[in-house]
């Protein structure tokens, strides 16, 4: 954030210079020279960082004429030592990602000031609703007494790596957010033992669920377990009996669940290495979630990943899986998985030991497939994984993508719904299920061709069997066409506009076209009166009279809607008592 405002500060001013197309990466070899010796990772992604500068100088050159015709139209009729409000200030922030300072900065020359006191106000309305959005987790009183007791606890023992089941003695137990003695039957419970076999969610892996049972009989059902510094908190509901602290219990993690997470986890590896090998070392992972459900992997890419590459990469997941090789794991020193090829997510910070999973077969380098540092749980083999599938890729922020994907029976599954899908459309269609794509896009044709005849047809009728829809009327010296246009559309009311202003020349032009009792406005202008009249005032005091507000656009040209189509006669005769009054008649 912080480094994006300071771009776009200067953006603005290289803007101001003249400067119409992107020009900042050009700097990115000079500093990769003065720096790349002391920050490795500049020389390693200079590609990156490039295409980085480029795509967000164009994103804010594409804001800064938006902001700028928005701000334009707002200070229009200001004089020197005007105030612009603070509203209109954070919508240009809100809106168009156009900060404050650029909004002073762009008004300076024009001795026009901005109300930020208004600005803040807007801001904190903002920030108020997004605290009263938010639900947070529930916990805030569990954490808070978590926080007091974690000073007194040993770390937790992790036997899941090795065991499924084990027992342990409980140190600790939480119920309604405050230290307890004993629970019962019905309660919700957060325990810790001195040792246990359930993961703790950690590093995107889910934690473990299960069931946990008393010497003494009683039972509880585990729904999640989560880490606070090195110690596993087990949540779950009493289901049976009463226990206390320093009783011995068995835990029994859900077997399924976590094979089905193994199999999730140690896939999302290979596909991590599979984006890199397909996409580039650019590609770095931005976070991730496996639970027995499905998988989610964010990257690094600023584009969409093509379907060509979605398709290879899943091939050559599913080819490292069927290979069916023993999954390595080791542990040593950070310097010596270096070495290794080991990927680490950059930032992270580790011990003095760390643990080495090794995936795939080998290259030509004798280094395996996906190679990474990682302390969950995995498969024993690849084949374990049995199946991989991509669900679908799409963009989580800028310059960042989200993979979601599927393994195991799950992705069987998955395949199959959609050949039963595939079956279903080709036999409602009467067509062979291999010319079902064919089909279709015949019957889109024939869609296309029809919306564009009952498009025609509905400007026919809105123009009224007239050249000009209405009779041209003059208001002044202003040729004026006003009419209102049953069942047609936003999109058809721009046709109509646009012919009807090539038609009459020099004027001005309105079609409100009402469906099911809502309105959309449309308003042309000919060029040689923007100066005089400007169809977005015009579209604003017709979009107010329908029941909306705002509408926007250009001076020649601006649309808006209101939910109040009754009102459309009233709001042709303020559009042409407008006119008039700016024509002087």
């Amino acid at each position: 954030y912080v480094l994006r405002r300071i771009m776009r500060r200067a953006m603005r001013h290289a803007n101001l210079l003249g400067m119409s197309s992107p020009l900042m990466h050009q700097l990115v070899p000079t500093l990769v020279a003065e720096m790349g010796t002391a920050y490795p990772d500049l020389v390693n992604r200079q590609g990156l960082i490039t295409q980085n500068f480029v795509q967000e100088e164009e994103r804010f050159l594409r804001t800064l004429d938006r902001g700028m015709t928005l701000l334009n139209a707002e200070t229009k009729a200001m004089g020197d030592g005007a105030m612009l409000s603070g509203e209109v200030a954070f919508r240009l922030h809100d809106t168009f990602g156009f900060p404050l300072d650029l909004t002073q900065d762009a008004l300076r020359s024009r001795n026009i000031n901005v109300d930020t006191q208004g600005f803040a106000a807007c801001m904190q309305v903002q920030k108020e609703k997004a605290r009263a959005a938010w639900k947070g987790s529930g916990d805030s009183s569990s954490n808070m007494v978590w926080t007091g007791l974690l000073s007194d606890l040993a770390s937790t023992k992790f036997t899941g790596y090795e065991l499924q089941s084990g027992s342990g003695i409980l140190q600790t137990l939480v119920v309604a957010g405050q230290s307890q003695a004993s629970a019962g039957i019905g309660q919700s419970v957060e325990m810790v033992f001195d040792q246990t076999p359930f993961y703790a969610e950690s590093g995107g892996q889910a934690g473990d669920i299960g069931t946990v049972q008393f010497s003494n009989g009683a039972v509880v059902a585990v729904h999640d377990t989560i880490k606070m510094g090195a110690v596993h908190i087990l949540r779950g509901e009493v289901t049976e009996g009463k226990f206390e602290v320093n009783n011995t219990a068995e835990m029994q993690i859900d077997q399924v669940a976590r094979a089905k997470t193994e199999c999730n986890h140690s896939a999302t590896h290979l596909l991590h290495a599979a984006l890199r090998r397909r996409l580039g070392a650019g590609v770095t992972q931005k976070g991730s979630y496996v639970g027995p459900d499905r998988l989610r992997f964010d990257f690094s890419n600023n584009s969409a990943v093509p379907p060509s590459d979605l398709a290879e990469i899943e091939r050559e997941i599913n080819q490292v899986i069927w290979q069916n090789h023993a999954v390595e794991i080791q542990i040593m020193s950070p310097k010596q998985a270096e070495q290794r090829g080991a990927m680490a997510l950059f930032g992270e910070k580790y011990g003095d030991e760390v643990r080495v999973l090794s995936m795939g077969g080998v290259d030509e380098n004798q280094l395996g497939y996906s190679i990474e540092l990682c302390g969950g749980t995995h498969v024993v083999r690849t084949g374990d994984i049995g199946l991989f599938r991509i669900i679908s890729e799409s963009a989580v922020a800028s310059g960042i993508r989200r993979i979601e994907a599927l393994s195991g029976e799950a992705a069987r599954l998955s395949f199959m719904v959609d050949a039963k899908r595939l079956h279903e459309a080709a036999a409602k269609l009467k067509t062979p299920t291999d010319k079902l794509a064919m089909r279709v896009e015949s019957l889109l044709a024939e869609r296309r061709k029809l919306d564009n005849q009952l498009s025609e047809a509905k400007q026919k009728l809105a123009m009224g069997g007239s050249d000009t829809g209405s009779q041209v009327e003059k208001i002044g010296d202003i040729s004026f066409v006003g009419q209102i246009a049953d069942g047609v559309g936003g999109k058809d009311l721009r046709s109509l506009v646009d012919q009807t202003k090539a038609k009459i020349g020099s004027g001005v032009v309105a079609f409100i076209g009402v469906n099911d009792g809502k309105a959309s406005v449309c308003i042309g202008v000919s060029d040689d009166l923007t100066s005089q009249i400007s169809a977005v005032d015009l579209v604003k005091t017709a979009a107010v009279i329908l029941g909306g507000q705002g509408g926007g656009g250009r001076p020649d040209m601006a649309q808006a809607g209101g939910p109040n189509g009754a009102k459309a006669n009233a709001a042709l005769l303020e559009l042409k008592k407008m006119i008039s009054a700016n024509n002087g008649a």
